[in-house]
């Protein structure tokens, strides 16, 4: 099972990423050297929102969509 996922970061940016591990993942967003260049300079970070997909493949595409998406966009999908 995979996950995309959006995070919003301190400065209440928004990032998007997949995983298997959700929790993992948050963590190594907010503690770890592991989390992405881009939360590690924002920290903390909060899940705010999150979706299953069955495999990597699907869950890349949403992820592709996600991004794509302007903000006022994936801010009505989360409902901030």
């Amino acid at each position: 099972m995979y996950y995309v996922y959006i995070l919003e970061c301190k400065d209440k940016t928004l990032y998007t990423g997949i995983t298997t591990d959700l929790v993992r993942r948050i963590f190594e967003h907010n503690e770890s050297e592991k989390g992405a260049k881009y939360t590690r300079l924002r920290r903390p970070v909060k899940l705010v929102y999150s979706e299953e997909c069955l495999d990597r493949s699907s869950a890349s595409k949403c992820e592709y969509k996600i991004k794509k998406l302007k903000r006022e966009e994936k801010l009505e999908l989360i409902k901030i």
